[in-house]
């Protein structure tokens, strides 16, 4: 049966999500904290380093302001929505976040979620969720994120293509900075205990039947890598000036290559791409917004 393309304009019930210090501490070493210089990013990857507090990646929104949804899982998600679908085709198409200052290292925001639109790709469905958090408590806004999920097989239904074509396009100058960070062999079974269990990412068996030799990286413990990059790089390691992080997924990462993120500013912002090899871009499209 394929997917249902009316579920565009459904909304959930407004969900709470509450982390801890240790919540944020492991999707920091999740997506690869510490790996390069354990000194380096002490304060991302402790909570009692001597002369650091700890702070938050500021991409840990793509974690706590899921709303329930994300990473295959349907529950309270709008994906529920959508009817029956083969988990094994939903892949990460594209993921944007803004965040409203530094995340605490602990607290609880809630989230409101909609489909916001529904494109035939021809080879598949691109879902687009839009969700947008505030502060459980003072309700203030904390973060808004719109996610893209790919379903291959599910297109053909005649809807519309929606945006398609380059967008963010590199300079033909050379990148004011390239920063090369390798994933561990086991990162996608340490990034996966934040959350996201997608057996895509860790079952040999099932990613096979999604066509994969073994199992890929996911495309958000790639988002985080590259936002460590344009975090340190951009931003001087200050979460304070993370403002806004967007790119389109193009190719699948596996456990323990080397990503190498490409940087071009132009004032406030920067466009960037991420590439395993020269020539294999991963991430595209890319645009940061930091203070």
């Amino acid at each position: 049966m394929p997917i249902n393309v009316a579920a565009v304009g459904t909304t959930t019930p407004e969900t709470e999500r509450t982390w801890t210090s240790k919540d944020a501490l492991l999707y920091a070493l999740g997506v690869g904290a510490g790996a390069v210089d354990p000194g380096f990013e002490l304060e991302f990857t402790t909570e009692n380093s001597v002369g650091h507090d700890q702070r938050v990646l500021p991409t840990f929104a793509v974690i706590v302001g899921q709303g329930g949804g994300g990473g295959g899982s349907r529950g309270l998600s709008p994906l529920a929505a959508l009817g029956e679908f083969d988990p094994a085709m939903l892949v990460h198409g594209e993921q944007a976040i803004e965040i409203d200052g530094p995340i605490p290292t602990e607290g609880a925001v809630r989230t409101a979620s909609r489909i916001a639109a529904i494109y035939d790709k021809g080879s598949g469905a691109l879902v687009v969720i839009e969700s947008s958090s505030v502060d459980a408590d003072t309700g203030n806004p904390r973060f808004r994120s719109r996610t893209g999920l790919f379903i291959r097989g599910e297109g053909g239904f005649g809807g519309e293509r929606g945006p398609s074509g380059t967008r963010n396009q590199p300079s033909d100058r050379d990148p004011d900075h390239v920063v090369t960070y390798t994933t561990r062999s086991d990162q996608a079974l340490l990034y996966r205990l934040s959350g996201d269990r997608n057996p895509l990412h860790s079952d040999p068996a099932f990613a096979k039947r999604a066509g994969f030799d073994r199992p890929i990286l996911h495309g958000l413990c790639t988002y985080g890598v590259t936002g460590r990059a344009l975090l340190h790089a951009l931003c001087g390691s200050d979460p304070a000036r993370f403002r806004a992080m967007e790119a389109r997924f193009s190719r699948p990462v596996f456990p323990g290559e080397a990503l190498t993120v490409s940087m071009w500013i132009g004032g406030d912002e920067a466009v960037f791409r991420t590439e395993t090899d020269p020539g294999h871009v991963v991430l595209d499209g890319g645009r940061f917004r930091f203070d």
